[in-house]
């Protein structure tokens, strides 16, 4: 399957955009780990803006920057969400709350569902194209950019892949040691345009996943599902495009060849 790519957007822990990541991804800048800085939803109501959980924050900015970036129309684009997990914050606090006679808040439990993200996307955008949301645990990556990819191929229209991912406060945290915050999102398209930085062609392989050559960099992507896909945008980042596995369902992995144009 294959696409063209026409906007990105990325968050990460010392990368809180795609123009700082590509800079450190490509090694012309210097990687300089901090925590992820989390930005209100400017595009919700003040009432769900208040609500938005760090899951929420994190899927919408990277969206919203992968749209711009690409000078799409976020109400038209068809989405793919893709998390590994849901809500840790939110799940955390209905579990203390179960641990007590306290009923669970209605706002709490809304918060909860792992389509959250996309129904706040929904507000903020007004969009009514089709949206899908998955989750393949450390492979939610692999199979949100598959999904994607499948729906760029049958429905021949641009599809927005977000994945996102979030911390869990302890004690899960010891169960699921997610670090921060963090996504990437991609503007995929059926044909090539003005705004297309290279095209993108996936197949299946069973060779190991392709690591990064720095081994900070390296740690955000096998600490956090949802940056499994940090090496296509380090070829995305070069100038010279070339081919990189991403994880997938063992014994499956991703194998992608990138164009620059």
């Amino acid at each position: 399957m294959n696409a063209w790519i026409d906007g990105i957007g990325l968050l990460a822990p010392g990368m809180p955009d795609w123009p700082t990541g590509r800079e450190v991804l490509a090694g012309r800048q210097p990687y300089a780990p901090a925590p992820t800085v989390l930005s209100p939803p400017m595009a919700l109501p003040p009432a769900e803006r208040r609500r938005s959980s760090r899951l929420v924050k994190a899927a919408l900015g990277v969206g919203f920057e992968a749209v711009n970036h690409a000078g799409a129309d976020a109400a038209t684009l068809i989405t793919v969400f893709s998390a590994s997990v849901g809500d840790g914050h939110n799940c955390h606090a209905i579990c203390e709350t179960l641990a007590t006679d306290r009923q669970v808040s209605p706002t709490r439990f809304h918060n909860s569902v792992h389509n959250v993200a996309a129904g706040y996307w929904g507000i903020a955008t007004g969009a009514m194209a089709p949206c899908q949301v998955l989750c393949a645990l450390d492979a939610s990556f692999g199979a949100g950019l598959l999904d994607a990819l499948a729906q760029v191929a049958c429905e021949r229209a641009p599809v927005l892949l977000i994945a996102y991912d979030a911390e869990y406060p302890e004690p899960l945290h010891a169960t699921r040691p997610i670090p921060d915050a963090a996504g990437i999102a991609l503007v995929l398209s059926p044909q090539a345009s003005a705004k297309s930085l290279g095209s993108l062609a996936v197949s299946f392989d069973e060779a190991p996943a392709t690591p990064l050559a720095n081994c900070e960099l390296d740690g955000l992507r096998r600490n956090t599902p949802a940056l499994r896909g940090l090496p296509l945008l380090a070829l995305l980042a070069g100038t010279g495009g070339g081919t990189a596995n991403l994880e997938y369902l063992a014994p499956l992995q991703l194998k992608v060849e990138v164009t620059p144009c």
